[in-house]
C-alpha cells in the first residue's frame, strides 16, 4: 500500500525558535520553516518534520540517529559547541554511539557508521 510513498519521521518539541537555533545553528544542519513547523533537511533527501506541541514530552527514546565515521572525534565537537552528553560513549555492545539531547529533551545520537 506505501511502497512508493516517500514517508517521512517527525516529532515535538515545545519551543520551535529553541529548535530552529539548536538544529540550524549548533549541529549545523540546514532548516526551513513553514506553517509554524520546522523541517531539518538531512543526507538521503527526506526531511525530518519538527512540530510544535504545547503539551510536549520529550521522546525517551531515541528519535534521531546521526551516523558519523568517528563517535569520538563527534562527540569532541558535540562538547566543543556546548552540548553534555547523556551518559558514557557506549561501547562493546552493539555499534559506539553516544546519546545528546535537543533543548526540548528529546533523545538524540551520534553512532558509529
Amino acid at each position: 500500500m506505501f511502497e512508493k510513498t516517500e514517508a517521512f519521521s517527525g516529532f515535538s518539541v515545545d519551543d520551535i525558535a529553541a529548535a530552529r537555533r539548536f538544529y540550524g545553528d549548533t549541529l549545523g544542519l540546514r532548516v526551513t520553516e513553514e506553517n509554524g513547523m520546522l523541517r531539518l533537511h538531512i543526507a538521503g533527501g527526506h526531511p525530518v518534520l519538527v512540530y510544535p506541541k504545547d503539551d510536549h514530552q520529550p521522546a525517551t527514546f531515541t528519535v534521531l540517529n546521526f551516523p558519523v565515521p568517528d563517535v569520538d572525534a563527534a562527540v569532541a565537537e558535540l562538547v566543543a559547541r556546548g552540548i553534555g552528553l547523556e551518559g558514557a560513549v557506549h561501547r562493546g555492545y552493539g555499534p559506539t554511539i553516544a546519546w545528546f539531547k535537543d533543548p526540548a529533551g528529546n533523545w538524540l545520537s551520534v553512532i558509529q557508521s
